[in-house]
């Protein structure tokens, strides 16, 4: 048996719906991502033993640390996870190496000097920076000696011009600890930035897992596309071709696609497949979709660029060589190829 991996089976009744969860997590970085309010929080606590589910099970290696059946339910202290709370819970009033020590007395000068924050021992939480205050949370977690690590958003508290960094510096971390790790997070740049595997998370239930590549490639439904930041369309699909598909779109346009489906379907064009023209071009092979600049945002050397329904992400330098900026017409160009098409899910049906 791997006595190092994480197995839950487990059902958490909340407020609007059922958590009900299968996750396996072995020596990795393992991601669940999904709106707020679909459950993630929840699942961590049901793991680290703060939420008692309704019924399933929860093993690490051969141990039983919750079992619905069994009557079994092993307390948070007998779980040896280190667990990093969204807001950090760091105590205001005592210090950093307090702080630490809270988690671990023995590891707390050893976890300091690996998160780099020995010089910080005598300062206050409220004296630190928002990086600093999420390395304090991660030695007090440490220091607890975890066979396996739990990060709620662990980003949410960072201000936009540190998280990059610090993403980055947790990411080289999570790899060296070489813990089952398991992310919590809204923010799909994040999932896929910490984790090998990512679940997306929809109403307690998980609807699709992979790598970050797969999900981008092949998101399973329009719920998955549109929270990992494709273009989704929506319209009714019939074949033309052995190889081709055209979907009548509700706005009134029609598009091809190599995909073969039949019936209602969104259609998902991630924005690097989609470029940008100030008039139709002439090949006829290509989609396009008229329409007119709403808004133009900088992503240093790429922008991206939103004409009428679509997103394309296109270099900084074709946005000034053609104009494009606010209310200037454009057109949306992209590929049979580069579309997926998906069966619609419940969210999708809703917005139609």
């Amino acid at each position: 048996m791997d006595t190092h991996r994480l197995r839950l089976d487990i059902r958490v009744p909340l407020r609007a719906f059922e958590l009900d969860v299968r996750l396996s997590v072995g020596r990795e970085t393992a991601a669940l991502v999904g709106p707020s309010g679909a459950g993630k929080s929840t699942l961590l606590r049901a793991i680290a033993g703060l939420v008692r589910p309704a019924s399933g099970d929860v093993t690490f290696g051969d141990e039983v640390w919750f079992s619905g059946s069994a009557g079994i339910d092993r307390p948070p202290d007998r779980r040896f996870v280190g667990l990093v709370f969204q807001d950090y819970a760091l105590f205001p009033h005592m210090t950093v190496e307090a702080n630490v020590a809270f988690g671990g007395r023995q590891r707390a000068r050893e976890m300091m000097g690996r998160m780099r924050i020995s010089h910080l021992a005598r300062s206050r939480p409220g004296e630190l920076s928002g990086g600093e205050r999420q390395r304090v949370a991660l030695a007090r977690a440490l220091a607890r000696g975890p066979r396996l690590l739990l990060l709620d958003e662990p980003m949410a508290a960072l201000d936009p011009h540190t998280r990059d960094h610090v993403r980055g510096e947790l990411r080289d971390l999570l790899r060296e600890l070489d813990l089952p790790t398991v992310v919590v997070t809204h923010d799909v740049e994040d999932a896929f930035a910490l984790a090998g595997r990512v679940a997306v998370l929809e109403q307690g239930r998980v609807v699709q897992e992979g790598s970050p590549a797969d999900l981008v490639a092949r998101p399973d439904n329009a719920f998955v596309a549109s929270l990992i930041g494709a273009n989704l369309l929506v319209g009714h699909a019939r074949r033309v071709a052995d190889d081709l598909t055209l979907v009548a779109l509700d706005s009134g346009a029609e598009i091809v696609s190599t995909d073969l489906l039949v019936g209602p379907v969104g259609v998902v064009i991630h924005p690097a497949e989609v470029t940008v023209a100030r008039r139709a071009p002439d090949d006829s092979a290509l989609n396009r979709i008229d329409g007119t600049v709403a808004s133009v945002v900088s992503l240093g050397a790429r922008s991206r660029v939103r004409v009428g329904p679509l997103t394309a992400e296109i270099t900084s330098r074709s946005v000034e060589r053609l104009g494009l900026k606010e209310g200037v017409p454009a057109v949306a160009v992209f590929k049979a190829t580069g579309t997926r098409l998906v069966r619609l899910g419940r969210e999708a049906d809703r917005r139609r």
